[in-house]
C-alpha cells in the first residue's frame, strides 16, 4: 500500500491508507472490463471502454468496517460510482456490492448521484458534473452513511453485503479520482 502523503485531515498516523494519491495508486487495484484506466494530470482517469458495459478498478485489499474518503471529478454525463463491500470481486455490480452512485443524469433521479444502490435513493437531487467533489462513506456493521461534499445523502441500516474490496466504476463519460483513502474501524 502507498503511504499517505500530506492530507491534513487524513494522516497515516490516524490509520488512513492511501489507495490513490494523484497519479499514483493503479497498482493497488485489479482491472475488470475494458476501460482505459491511466494516470493523467494528477489523477487516475478513465473515459472510454473497449468493451460493452462497466469497467471497475477493484482494490486488492478487502474491507469490512471502514471510513472512506474520495475526491472525484465527473463530466455532466458521467455514469460512475464507488462500490463498497464487493462480495464477488471478479464480477462487481450493485447485485453483489453497495454502489455509491455518481450519475447526475440517471433517468431515475432518485437513483442519481448521492444514492446508495441498491438500498437507498436520494432527494434532493445533487449535481456534481464539471468540478471536483468529495465522498465520505462510513460502513460499520449494518450502518452505512454517505456524505457528498459534506452533506449526508444516505444514512441507512443494511447488512446484505458484510465485507469485500472497494471498486471504482467507469460506465460512461469521464471519471477522475484524485484521492482515495480508507481507514479500517
Amino acid at each position: 500500500m502507498l503511504a499517505l502523503s500530506g492530507c491534513a485531515t487524513h494522516s497515516a498516523s490516524q490509520g488512513w491508507v492511501t489507495l490513490i494519491d494523484g497519479n499514483t495508486g493503479l497498482e493497488n487495484f485489479n482491472r475488470l472490463g475494458g476501460a482505459n484506466w491511466r494516470a493523467e494530470g494528477g489523477a487516475v482517469v478513465a473515459n472510454k471502454s473497449r468493451t460493452r458495459g462497466a469497467s471497475v478498478l477493484v482494490s486488492k485489499q478487502s474491507f469490512k468496517d471502514f471510513e472512506l474518503y474520495a475526491e472525484f471529478w465527473a463530466d455532466n454525463d458521467t455514469n460512475s460510482g464507488i462500490y463498497i463491500r464487493c462480495t464477488v470481486p471478479g464480477k462487481v455490480s450493485s447485485q453483489s456490492a453497495y454502489e455509491v452512485q455518481i450519475w447526475d443524469r440517471n433517468p431515475d433521479p432518485s437513483r442519481s448521484t448521492g444514492a446508495l444502490l441498491p438500498v437507498a435513493t436520494v432527494a434532493p437531487i445533487y449535481k456534481t458534473g464539471g468540478r471536483w467533489n468529495t465522498y465520505e462513506v462510513t460502513a460499520k456493521g449494518q450502518q452505512i452513511t454517505v456524505k457528498l461534499n459534506g452533506v449526508v445523502t444516505v444514512n441507512v441500516q443494511d447488512g446484505k453485503y458484510p465485507s469485500g474490496p472497494i471498486g471504482l466504476q467507469q460506465n460512461a463519460g469521464v471519471i477522475k479520482w484524485r484521492k482515495l483513502l480508507v481507514r479500517e474501524l
